[in-house]
């Protein structure tokens, strides 16, 4: 039987990031090294790597992120990036999207504790909840699936000019000019690769930032989205 993974102190980074919510941080990165390995959310091996990998990574997505918008993290699984990013902005409405029932409680569970009253999690596929979500300004995303398939998910769920932030690796560059086809037909008019955190991570985490024009997914999303709005207005007079 191998040894529990020990979580390890927080970097001096971190309180930087944090500010006056590194207590919040500590606690939830406590609640990923426990019960989020109890439950399967994260793996074991991940427990060391907490805080450089996963809290730090994901916290300076703020960086990038505009003042006071309506935020949507899809697939967000055990909360990342949505609850560091919710932590070190309380500024943001942010929605966290996740279809797994075990991921929606833990969420809950969190959002709860840590006191996120800013946060909202919502048990669904994006594409299920496609014209019942209200567009965001901003979507986000960590790893969930290659640009092409992700932007297929995140992308409709935008309000129009809005845009999607993507965390990914180092293949950023190569997953963009692959995805350059499927992008422009789901209505994006500009993409580029940020780095944030320079001086807090090591690396500097990578960011794909898609930005949409008028109609976000494109056509036929907008229909979608049309007909999602008629059922909803002819719900409500009933």
């Amino acid at each position: 039987m191998t040894e529990e993974a020990e979580l390890p102190q927080a970097p001096t980074e971190a309180q930087a990031v944090f500010g006056e919510f590194f207590p919040e941080a500590v606690r939830y990165a406590e609640l990923l090294a426990d019960a989020g390995v109890k439950r399967g959310l994260i793996g074991p091996r991940e427990v060391p790597r907490l805080w450089e990998r996963h809290l730090l990574n994901c916290a300076v997505l703020s960086e990038v992120v505009p003042e006071g918008v309506t935020v949507c993290d899809v697939g967000s699984g055990a909360g990342l990036p949505g609850i560091p990013l919710a932590l070190v902005r309380p500024d943001l409405k942010i929605t966290l999207l996740e279809p797994l029932l075990r991921r929606t409680n833990f969420l809950q569970e969190v959002v709860e504790l840590l006191g996120l009253d800013h946060v909202t999690v919502v048990r669904g596929r994006a594409e299920e909840v496609l014209g019942t979500l209200q567009p965001v300004h901003v979507v986000t995303a960590r790893a969930v699936a290659p640009l092409d398939r992700l932007a297929g998910w995140g992308v409709p769920l935008l309000r129009p000019y809005g845009e999607m932030l993507a965390l990914k690796g180092g293949t950023a560059e190569e997953e963009i000019q692959g995805a350059r086809a499927a992008l422009s037909k789901l209505g994006v008019v500009e993409t580029e690769v940020l780095h944030v955190g320079e001086g807090l991570v090591e690396p500097a985490s990578t960011v794909v930032r898609v930005v949409v024009g008028e109609s976000p997914g494109g056509v036929r999303f907008a229909a979608k989205r049309a007909k999602a709005a008629r059922v909803s207005r002819t719900r409500r007079r009933r």
